[in-house]
């Protein structure tokens, strides 16, 4: 009797888990992903991911984007106030952290600006991966 529950309890319990890294098609993280991009950063970058000229990098076609996941995660949450080059040009901008939004937001922009604009980076950020650098 409880052998064929504790069976489905265990079949239950790892495809469950075995479903949370099963890759999810981003297609909704990056369309929720350009409306927080344009209300918390298209005023620095801009509309079409540009940047501002000796002022904000671009985001479009920006090499910087290949960056670590977990180094572009933290740059959101904590900020930049360091030199940074993109497309071979230096920037000292401060970005100011940006740990107000919630992990979701973050994960859905960071998607967005990793597939707008001529990116096409590998890879998914998720809700988890902010949660998990977060603390």
């Amino acid at each position: 009797m409880f052998k064929p529950i504790i069976a489905l309890l265990f079949i239950t319990t790892i495809f469950v888990i075995g479903t949370a890294f099963i890759p999810q098609d981003i297609s909704e993280s990056i369309k929720r992903g350009k409306e927080v991009y344009e209300l918390s950063c298209q005023n620095c970058h801009m509309e079409n991911g540009e940047g501002m000229p000796d002022v904000n990098p671009p985001l479009a076609k920006a090499d910087y984007l290949k960056k670590p996941l977990a180094e572009l995660i933290n740059i959101v949450l904590k900020g930049q106030s360091d030199e940074i080059v993109v497309n071979g040009k230096k920037y000292n901008t401060l970005m100011p952290a940006m740990d107000y939004m919630d992990d979701l937001q973050i994960a859905d922009a960071l998607n967005f600006i990793r597939n707008s604009w001529g990116n096409k980076s590998p890879g998914t950020v998720t809700p988890a991966m902010v949660k998990a650098l977060r603390q």
